[in-house]
């Protein structure tokens, strides 16, 4: 097997599920030492609620420039004794499984990308490695990390997204996330059901109303999560919805917002109950033109690995949203996961070798002439 394969596979049987990624990060630490970085954990951890910091990672260059590399540590469940086998040149888990190629393929096409750097001897620049934690959890980790732990104007790589190496991710949508509580009025289902007011009866009708699924280009809006009463013969006088929507443009979001808020009101009113109704922003968007120096230099970078560049839009957010709003030129790159997030997840060698080699050209695009 090549050694990105090796190394991605031995990440890969690393249990790491968000708050719980501290077996990850030491070996990752001492994989970035190995290779003569220093190696700090920030104090995320008091705010994620997981078993470690952020890593943040730094080696002197040999050249001028600087450069960020990122990926974040922790994955979805399940990921219990996950077991890689390799066929037909794709990787996959042996069982019931996640396989983590989201994002331990990020990490280790960084990990082998700046070793094969570092082996060769050329002029580099400086490196910073950031491996973040709970980034499933809305980017809780990269959303803990303080405002100057990364080089000030120094592009930053994110690779965590599907797509083959060579994608460039220009735009990725804010996230909104909702949660609503209905309040009605018990009674017994079979003897006064006329003397209730069903909370579940509300939510459902106001779901019923609500623009959900994609709303357009740009925006998309569900409902996730619905609970509720507690036995068949009471009308249920408490219901919890929780949702989401996402937009890459915050007039639109904010159009939505209002449309899904009113759908829950106008459903309270209308059957006698309450609805308490908060919104909370988890992320802003990202959205970069074509011609942006940051997409640019990916764009070089992917040829000089001998990938081709593509530019595209993403409906999921990523540490770069984070990044980005920070004023970090900060922008996702694909790694080749795909059907992530499922036991069917998959991933070629090809891909992670690719990653590997664009990890590897990032560096060399950031060496300044």
């Amino acid at each position: 097997m090549s050694r990105v394969l090796d190394l991605f596979c031995e990440l890969a049987r690393i249990e790491s599920p968000s708050r719980s990624e501290g077996v990850m990060a030491a070996r990752c630490a001492d994989e970035l030492r190995d290779l003569g970085f220093s190696v700090r954990f920030d104090d995320s951890a008091a705010q994620t609620g997981s078993d470690t910091g952020n890593l943040i990672a730094h080696l002197p260059g040999t050249a001028a420039g600087h450069v960020v590399l990122s990926a974040h540590m922790d994955t979805v469940r399940p990921c219990a004794g996950i077991e890689p086998v390799v066929m037909d040149g794709v990787v996959r888990s042996a069982g019931d499984t996640i396989l983590s190629a989201d994002d331990k393929a990020g990490v280790a096409a960084i990990l082998e990308g700046v070793r094969s750097v570092v082996e060769s001897g050329v002029p580099r620049p400086d490196v910073t490695v950031l491996f973040t934690t709970c980034e499933e959890l809305h980017l809780l980790g990269s959303g803990a990390l303080a405002a100057d732990a990364l080089p000030a104007g120094a592009p930053c790589y994110v690779l965590d997204a599907d797509g083959a190496p060579g994608t460039v991710v220009t735009g990725a949508p804010c996230h909104w996330g909702l949660e609503a509580a209905f309040a009605g009025r018990a009674s017994h289902a079979g003897v006064v059901p006329e003397a209730g007011v069903s909370a579940i009866q509300m939510a459902a009708a106001a779901i019923e109303a609500m623009p959900l699924g994609r709303i357009d280009e740009a925006t998309t809006a569900n409902i996730g999560v619905i609970a509720g009463g507690c036995e068949t013969n009471v009308v249920p006088d408490a219901c919890t919805l929780a949702g989401e929507c996402r937009s890459l443009y915050p007039e639109r979001v904010e159009a939505q917002n209002a449309a899904m808020t009113s759908a829950l009101e106008e459903a309270a009113a209308r059957f006698g109950g309450t609805v308490d109704v908060c919104w909370t922003k988890s992320y802003d968007a990202v959205l970069y033109s074509e011609d942006d120096a940051v997409v640019q230099a990916a764009a070089r970078a992917a040829r000089a690995a001998g990938l081709e560049p593509a530019f595209r839009h993403d409906g999921g957010g990523a540490d770069a949203n984070i990044l980005a709003a920070r004023g970090v030129r900060a922008v996702t790159l694909g790694v080749g996961m795909t059907a992530f997030h499922s036991t069917d997840e998959h991933i070629t060698v090809a891909d992670l070798e690719n990653s590997a080699r664009l990890a590897a050209a990032l560096i060399q695009e950031s060496v300044e002439a």
